[in-house]
């Protein structure tokens, strides 16, 4: 990833110079972090549903997203600190609406619709300036796969969550194959493909 990148005007999300940006006032910071609490205790439904015990929360998910983006190999035009801020804001919209999976029966598009209208409650509760407008930015072109930073956030997203079912099969001795299935060929950067490869070695050899 370009480090120099994240200096320069373009790292915005919003289009505008950073240095522009004016913070939220305080009374709406903390009432979005307030609601961002939920993400802590939100647990990944997946995990749930397939009882595992103390299963992780979003914010935990996303937290080691983040971590990902900061210790990945420099790519060239790439903005790593894009990448972060696209890790922590990815799955933000699940405060308020939860973790919809495949098998709750919501459509492609109601989920979408759900987690828009969340992200614009979100953006006009830290007072819709730039740092809200950043957000909701960010948070599109994540959900659109629209720049090299979404797609490797995606790759991100599959990477932790077979990272956390192969720590989980270890740990409980659980059989998680499926999670694998399904994200089986659908990386789409070297980085992440490199890493689903060291995960799934590692798989076999405990197996």
């Amino acid at each position: 990833m370009a480090t120099e990148a994240s200096s320069s005007p373009s790292s915005n999300a919003s289009g505008g110079d950073p240095t522009s940006s004016s913070p939220p006032p305080a009374s709406s910071a903390i009432d979005f972090l307030s609601l961002c609490h939920r993400l802590k205790t939100t647990k990944r439904a997946g995990w749930v549903k397939r009882g595992v015990k103390d299963p992780e929360s979003v914010a935990d998910h996303m937290y080691r997203m983040g971590l990902m983006a900061l210790i990945a190999s420099d790519i060239p035009g790439l903005n790593r600190d894009k990448c972060i801020k696209i890790a922590i804001v990815h799955d933000i919209a699940e405060a308020i609406v939860g973790d919809i999976t495949p098998s709750d029966g919501v459509t492609k598009e109601e989920k979408s619709r759900r987690e828009q209208e969340a992200i614009d409650h979100m953006c006009k509760l830290l007072g819709g300036g730039s740092i809200a407008k950043e957000l909701g930015e960010l948070w599109l072109e994540y959900e659109g796969n629209s720049s090299p930073e979404a797609k490797i956030v995606k790759d991100f997203d599959k990477v932790e969550m077979i990272l956390q079912a192969l720590e989980y099969e270890n740990d409980q001795g659980k059989d998680l194959e499926e999670f694998f299935q399904s994200t089986a060929g659908k990386f789409q950067t070297d980085v992440g493909k490199a890493w689903a490869a060291e995960i799934a070695s590692r798989r076999k050899k405990h197996g």
